[in-house]
């Protein structure tokens, strides 16, 4: 039995977990996320929580009964608090801006990166070299914000990139001279 899906999950006040026809919906004050139920799971909400229960033992079925109990909880924290993901732009004249529901990136490229935000994510820049993404989806955020790293993976010798915020990027040794080496 998955020690994860056995916790059970506390709704806050202003939230609804439903579960109908092999969907769980969650609505909250930030808006409503849905996920499709497979295998031999199934959820019962009851004084205030949310249980996720196995109805079987096979291997499978508890690999997807933590899975689905941690996806619910995300859901549950996502409709009522949101998610946020900081980044930074580290590089000399590198900067982000914000223009509508664009992300225009000017990262050492001979031109500047648009960067279009899927629905459900909010993009914006309290500075130049600051980019914060916030939305209910952990999933979704996440991406975006993995979607934006790569357009300029952080560098081991000088640092430039963009990067997460509090990420260390472990710096490298310049090439040396041959002096002294024979």
């Amino acid at each position: 039995m998955s020690r994860i899906g056995k916790l059970s999950i506390a709704i806050p006040a202003g939230v609804s977990v439903e579960f109908k026809d092999s969907v769980v919906t969650v609505k909250g004050a930030k808006g409503t996320l849905t996920q499709k139920i497979t295998g031999a799971i199934d959820i019962k909400t009851e004084a205030g929580h949310v249980h996720v229960v196995a109805l079987d033992d096979l291997q499978q079925t508890n690999a997807l009964h933590g899975l689905y109990r941690a996806l619910i909880a995300n859901m549950v924290k996502g409709v009522s608090e949101g998610y946020v993901k900081g980044l930074e732009v580290k590089g000399v004249g590198w900067k982000a801006a914000v223009q509508g529901n664009k992300l225009v990136l000017n990262v050492g490229f001979s031109h500047p990166v648009e960067f279009v935000a899927p629905e459900g994510i909010k993009i914006e820049c309290p500075s130049q070299t600051e980019i914060t993404i916030s939305g209910i989806d952990k999933v979704l955020v996440g991406q975006v914000a993995a979607d934006l790293r790569a357009i300029r993976v952080p560098e081991p010798y000088h640092g430039y990139g963009i990067r997460y915020k509090g990420e260390h990027v472990e710096h490298k040794e310049g090439k040396t001279s041959g002096k002294g080496k024979k």
